[in-house]
Formats: structure tokens, sequence, C-alpha cells
């Protein structure tokens, strides 16, 4: 029997199961939240992954390094930023989780999870101090080489993300991404990467989400580099990017693929956006409108035909004329512009948390522009029928929503290969508590409904990465959010970690590689 039809046969039975299984009466134990117990929807499957899925974890350069300015490195965005006190309780990442010295712990608690890869951020800066590839710093090129060094002997493959929202300082000061320029600075900061590291690295990630970096960023300007350009910014920043990634994808593509082997791509945020009134034709339309664009607007160029999706140039158009401009605020891309983008990925990096409710609501005004009411629809979350959010007052646990988002993706872009590249849960500030139910089991909960999408629905999943490995410093919220599997110490000048419960959780399920079906046992004995 060819492979083929071995999958679809697995598949059959699997989809026959799951049906028994929910015309039978359900127990309590077939649910994780007690919230969700739609049979259909909601019901624990068992199974496994492929064999070659991809278990990882994931940290960025910024968040967890700390050695601000070691070695010769540069200051970034986040560091003036955060130097003028712009995040909670004036807190930085000057030194963090001082990874930049205890990488090799780090890696010890990685092996013992049992993680196949590990997802890290390259720090343009400690590269490139001054944001060109004309004056190289040494030392940071030996610092990952090191950490790359170290990996492999591990037998823990990198998945390497050449920018995680830490800018050169020098370059925000010649404006920043907003500046068409910083394509080609950008193009030249990969090359020098894939020259360096190229041979260590077979998974690379050009941009991490960078609708949040564009939005909140350069629209909102509630975080580096804290720019409240509504309305123009994030888009003038989106369009930088999506060229960014496309000349470093080429230059990857035709330079170094054939000798080095590896595959790359860029990672995006997505939540999943659910009608608050199923029955209301203007909410089912606003919602599919936010699906659509939230994501869309880098995936359309990149994994579709090359151009921004046209809901969202005719959405942006038509408020342009509300607002009496001539000319629509969202830039346009050439002909040949279309052509260097379209079809610029290897695989499908998502970043996934949480679900958002839409409502139908005109918000567009002719004196004001912004991203958020672009839709005419105002979002929320079920505060009294979903489970309590996490840390961060945002993270609603719905797992169902990334089974959709999942299906979206393939509905819309075709059977691309799909990286989970983060997903995970916080806790709030307080003293250390290693029993942390919450992360046990939203992480089950959305392994689950990953495992469903791949048996039931056949999604191309590849692998998936928990967010994070440890705690550490979560933007402008500081230390106040913690996602960590491993609890980190920021009070103690040794960052000491220490596994929550979790850890234990997830390390068992990288080891069944999913939750096999097993005699007299269910998922809450996890």
């Amino acid at each position: 029997m060819t492979r083929f039809f071995k999958m679809a046969a697995l598949h059959l039975l699997v989809i026959v199961a799951f049906h028994l299984l929910i015309i039978s009466e359900a127990k309590d134990s077939d649910f994780i939240y007690k919230e969700f117990t739609n049979p259909k929807r909601d019901t624990f499957v068992y199974g496994t992954f492929p064999k070659d899925f991809a278990w990882g974890v994931a940290t960025a350069s910024y968040q967890i390094e700390g050695a601000w300015d070691a070695d010769g490195k540069g200051p970034s965005i986040w560091d003036t930023f955060t130097h003028n006190g712009r995040s909670y309780k004036k807190q930085n990442a000057d030194v963090a989780c001082d990874s930049y010295n205890k990488y090799e712990e780090d890696i010890a608690m990685m092996k013992k999870l049992g993680v196949s890869h590990y997802r890290f951020s390259l720090s343009w800066p400690r590269i490139l101090p001054k944001g060109f590839a004309n004056e190289v710093n040494r030392e940071g090129i030996e610092y990952y080489k090191k950490l790359l060094d170290a990996l492999h002997k591990a037998n823990i493959e990198p998945m390497v993300t050449l920018y995680h929202w830490d800018l050169p300082q020098v370059l925000q000061d010649m404006g920043g991404w907003e500046n068409e320029m910083m394509a080609n600075y950008f193009a030249a900061y990969a090359d020098l990467c894939f020259q360096a590291f190229g041979e260590q690295v077979k998974l690379w990630i050009t941009f991490n989400e960078p609708t949040i970096f564009s939005l909140f960023g350069y629209e909102l300007g509630t975080d580096a580099p804290g720019l409240p350009h509504n309305g123009y910014g994030a888009y003038r920043v989106g369009h930088t990017v999506i060229k960014a990634h496309a000349k470093a994808w080429h230059l990857y593509d035709q330079k170094y693929r054939k000798s080095q082997g590896g595959k790359i791509s860029i990672v995006l945020h997505g939540n999943w956006f659910e009608p608050k009134n199923p029955d209301s034709e203007f909410d089912r339309a606003v919602a599919e409108k936010a699906s659509y664009v939230e994501l869309g607007w880098f995936a359309n160029p990149i994994f579709g035909d090359g151009d921004y999706p046209a809901i969202m140039k005719d959405m942006i158009a038509n408020n342009s004329r509300i607002q009496q401009l001539s000319t629509s605020r969202l830039p346009e891309f050439t002909e040949d512009d279309k052509r260097m983008i379209e079809g610029t990925f290897d695989f499908f990096g998502l970043n996934h948390y949480t679900t958002n409710l839409v409502a139908h609501k005109p918000t567009v005004s002719e004196h004001f522009a912004s991203f958020f009411m672009e839709f005419n629809g105002e979002m929320s979350q079920d505060k009294e029928s979903w489970p309590e959010p996490a840390g961060s007052p945002w993270l609603y646990p719905v797992p169902w929503g990334l089974r959709k988002l999942l299906n979206h993706i393939k509905k819309t872009y075709g059977d691309v290969p799909i990286y989970i590249t983060e997903n995970g849960f916080s806790e709030g500030e307080g003293p250390l508590n290693t029993k942390d139910t919450g992360r046990i089991n939203y992480y089950k909960a959305y392994i689950n409904e990953a495992l469903k999408a791949y048996l039931i629905d056949s999604v191309n999943l590849k692998g998936y990465f928990a967010w994070s490995l440890m705690d550490n410093f979560e933007w402008r919220s500081g230390y106040s959010e913690r996602f960590g599997l491993y609890h980190v110490d920021f009070e103690d000048p040794e960052r000491p970690r220490t596994p929550r419960e979790s850890a234990g959780v997830y390390s068992k399920i990288i080891k069944n590689n999913g939750f096999p079906v097993q005699a007299g046992t269910d998922h809450t004995e996890l």
C-alpha cells in the first residue's frame, strides 16, 4: 500500500472513530474546559503527529539575552524605549534572562524537555552595531556560532529568526521601517547572516509578526519605537517589510539554497475572529473581513497573488474617500513588486494565542484614521462564558479557534506546510508557583486542536513551538506577564530557572508525539 493510501486510510479511521465517540454519551474527561463541551467541536481526540514532527520552544534575542551593551553590541529601539521609562514600572531587558551568558543552561533545559527544535532570533544590533554590513561585530558573530554549535551537539535543530523587533537604533534614526531603503539594508544584513550561519541553519525566518510591530510600534505608538502615526505609519512599515522579506527570500534562493539546503519563510500573527452574533449577517461579514485582513495583510502578497487582499484594498480606499483624501492610505505595489513578492515562502509560520468576537459597529470617521477602525467592527471576548483569561488580559483560552484558523489558512492559501511557531499561556506577577494548571490545560487543549486539524482535516502541519522556554521580558509589559515553562527569578542576579509542572506535561506530550491511545488512560493523567 502506498504512503498516500496508508495516510488516507488512517484519516478515515480517525474520522470514523471521532464521530462514533461524539455519538456516544460524552464524559467530563472528554473535555479540557468545562466552558467548552460541544461534542462535535470540543471532544478530546487521541492520536499522534507524523514521525518527523518538529517539537520546539521559542524565544527572542531582546527578550532573553541581556548583555545589552556587552562585547560591542549597539543599542536597539527597545533599549532606547525602555531606557526612556516607557515600559511597565520602567523595567528593561538590560539583563533579562542573561542568556548571553547562560545559553548552555538554556540548552540543558531544552534537552530535559526533549524538544527537537529551538526557535530563537539573532540580534541585528549585536551583529551590526551601526546597522550596516560594512561594520561587523565579530563578538556577536562568535556568540551565535557558539550557540549553534552547542545546539547541534545536543541534537537540537535551530529555527532562526532574522528580525524579532530589535532594530538598531541608528537605523530608526533614519526613519526605521517607514524608510523604503530599509528593504535593502535588511537584505544586506540577511546576506551576512546566511553566509555566517547558513551551514548550521536549515530553517530561516525573515520577520516575526510584522503585523504586531507595525501596529504597536508605528500606529498606536505603545511599543518601540513608540510612534503614533495613526492611519499611515503601519501601512508604510508593512509595505517596506514585505519587500524586505521578498528580497531576503530571493537572495537565499538564488545564492545559498543549493549549497546550504535550507528553507526560509516568514512568521505571521493570527487570531481567529468569530461573529459575536452568528445569526447577524453584519457580524458574520465583519468577522470574515477581519479574518482575511489581519492575516492576509502580509499573507496574501506572499502566499497569494503578490498583492494585498482585494477586500483590504477596497476597505481602506473607501475609508480614505470618507476622510476626503485624494488617494488611499494603503500604498500600492508595482507590477514588478508583485512578481518579486508572490511565492516567497517555503512554509507558513503561524503565531496564535486567542480568539476575538467581532460585532458590526460603524467606526470610520472623516476626522480620524486607524487600522483598528477600518473594519467598522468592535472586537471583544466573551468574559461570561469563556474560561478565565491568562495573566495577559487579552489572552482568553479558546482552543477551537486554532483549528478554525488552520483550516482558514489551508482553504485560502492551499496545502502549504505550516509550523505553529508560537503558542502559549501567561501568568501574572507573584511568588513562584510551579503548579501552573492554567498553562497545562491550555497546552493540552491547543495541541489537541492542532492534532484534530492534522488527523481529521488533513492540514499540512509540520511542527509546534511553545512560547516560551522560560519567563522573559514581555515588551511594554516588562516582567509582569510570565509565559515560561520555566520560571525565572528576575530579582536574583543569577537568574535561576525552575521548571513548572507544565514543563513535565509538555515533555510527555513530546515523548508521545501527541496523545496516543493507551488502554485505561486519558488526558487527565498527563
